[in-house]
């Protein structure tokens, strides 16, 4: 094995200990838990840098963490596109956020469909954004399985029958999970979110630090990619002209896609007041220096023989990371980098299961029954939340995770769809619901049929596709047909006296 046995003693106890704080949350801040905005939104009593911890905790999720380096492995200076993305994210957060926040206090919304019912007065398009959420969350809490995966693999690396015992050992994290979040909902994540990020902090310090004193750093890196690939080697110290319009386009679609996910914004209802969401969001820009010192890591493997040998026998970029904390830290240290990668995929887990069940609960399942009393509202989303974790679960054990990763480049083209709804809808009161249906359909339709014409209608490997503009996102495409049949559809609708009025005036919204 790669991680001697204190490292993974170190994992073991360290993961209980992450378990027993999240399983604490319940007695944090205390609310009743039978209730849904207090199980899922934590009572709106988060303040700035639990706010921040916790938003913070889905840009650092463990896939994030095996993916961005593993581009940056394969592909070079492209996968850096991951840094102004997470740049200009967070000016799109400020602008949108506190709006919603706002209305969403001041009318108890739990989810942005709450938001969309009011403000177009249609419950069909409410339950069209909470179905659209659902979808585009799952292949997401997968692929942290994924970042797990990779962590239990460099693990157990060389141990006879490592793939049975990587499966025992998803299943029984993923029973703890569904217990502390079952039992104490946001809170429990919060205070996970703190543990991990600490630990994940640490992580890329140490590596950074480590890789740069014992192995000749970045220049080393270079050296190295020089000698491995020739004349390609220039894709990773300068962008290729050819990929300027996927590099752009991409980070473009990725930074508005963000914050129209449902556990992004169940994570921004959370906080408890517009000034606390602000102050948090400004904060999170920190992240970004994180994370391009991330990308950094699938240039510095070549400069560590060691771990790039893992990779290249296994054949699997995923364990980039994995692979280099372990050939270049102590054995207790990489135990608990490896912790900080492998709770880095539960927290999101959990966050994106809460926001899915919430979604169900309250946008999809109350609406065909209404009856529903607050207290069974509430009970269900959390054993909706379970389900959702354990379908992620199996979808992984049952499908290969390639396919898991093709529906995660759909994912962000399906939740792009929403944009116009849930966005436009925050700054106009012009559009009307049936277009916006329309536009949902045309965007989501063209988004996929494109998805499969770029892979020439075979394994999905590539969300661009070539345009006589060059390479360009899929996402960003199929939102602008979405755009152009939403706005040019409300402006005949509204011309033909059949506008509908929604039930939240432009004053309430802004709160002038």
């Amino acid at each position: 094995m790669l991680v001697d046995i204190f490292g993974i003693l170190l994992f073991v106890v360290l993961f209980i200990a992450f378990s027993l704080i999240a399983y604490y949350g319940s007695r944090f801040r205390k609310g009743d838990l039978n209730k849904l905005y207090e199980w899922g939104l934590a009572g709106r009593k988060l303040g700035p840098y639990l706010s921040w911890f916790l938003l913070g905790a889905d840009v650092f999720t463990a896939y994030t963490f095996v993916a961005v380096p593993s581009l940056a492995f394969a592909s070079g200076s492209v996968a850096f596109y991951a840094v102004p993305y997470v740049a200009i994210v967070f000016a799109i957060a400020i602008l949108t956020m506190p709006r919603l926040w706002k209305i969403a206090k001041k009318r108890n919304y739990v989810t942005a469909s709450d938001f969309v019912k009011d403000r177009f007065n249609s419950r069909a398009l409410s339950i069209l954004v909470a179905i659209t959420g659902v979808v585009a969350v799952l292949p997401y809490i997968a692929l942290q399985i994924a970042g797990m995966q990779a962590v239990l693999v460099i693990m157990l690396y060389g141990m006879a029958n490592a793939s049975t015992i990587t499966e025992i050992a998803l299943v029984l994290s993923f029973i703890v999970l569904a217990a502390t979040t079952f039992t104490s909902g946001l809170r429990g994540v919060t205070l996970g979110s703190v543990f991990k990020d600490v630990l994940i902090f640490l992580t890329v310090i140490v590596v950074i630090v480590a890789g740069v004193m014992y192995f000749g750093g970045f220049s080393q890196a270079f050296t190295a990619i020089s000698t491995a690939k020739g004349a390609a080697a220039a894709a990773y110290s300068t962008l290729p002209v050819a990929t300027v319009p996927s590099f752009f386009t991409l980070f473009l679609g990725s930074a508005l896609a963000l914050y129209l996910y449902p556990h992004i914004i169940n994570g921004s209802l959370s906080s408890n007041g517009v000034k606390t969401l602000r102050r948090s969001l400004s904060l999170l820009p920190i992240y970004s220096i994180g994370l391009g010192l991330l990308a950094l890591f699938g240039i510095l493997i070549y400069a560590v023989p060691g771990a790039l040998a893992i990779v290249k026998a296994t054949g699997n970029g995923l364990l980039t990371v994995p692979a280099l904390i372990v050939t270049i830290l102590p054995g207790w240290l990489a135990g608990i980098c490896l912790l900080g990668i492998f709770v880095g995929g539960m927290v999101p887990a959990a966050l994106m299961a809460i926001a899915g069940a919430n979604l169900l609960s309250r946008n999809v399942v109350r609406e065909f029954k209404p009856e529903i009393t607050p207290t069974g509202e509430a009970r269900l989303a959390k054993w909706l939340s379970v389900a959702l974790k354990f379908i992620a679960l199996g979808f992984v054990f049952v499908v290969p995770l390639t396919f898991a990763i093709q529906l995660q480049l759909l994912g962000g083209i399906i939740i792009l769809q929403i944009l116009p709804i849930v966005f436009l809808g925050l700054f106009t009161n012009k559009l009307d619901w049936k277009p916006l249906v329309l536009g949902w359909m045309a965007g989501l339709i063209s988004g996929i049929w494109l998805v499969f014409v770029a892979n020439n209608f075979a394994v999905l490997k590539t969300s661009s596709i070539i345009t006589p503009l060059g390479l360009i996102y899929i996402g960003v495409i199929s939102l602008a047909i979405n755009l152009i049949v939403a706005v040019v559809g409300s402006y005949v609708v509204r011309h033909a006296g059949a506008f509908r009025e929604g039930n939240i005036s432009e004053t309430e919204l802004t709160g002038t």
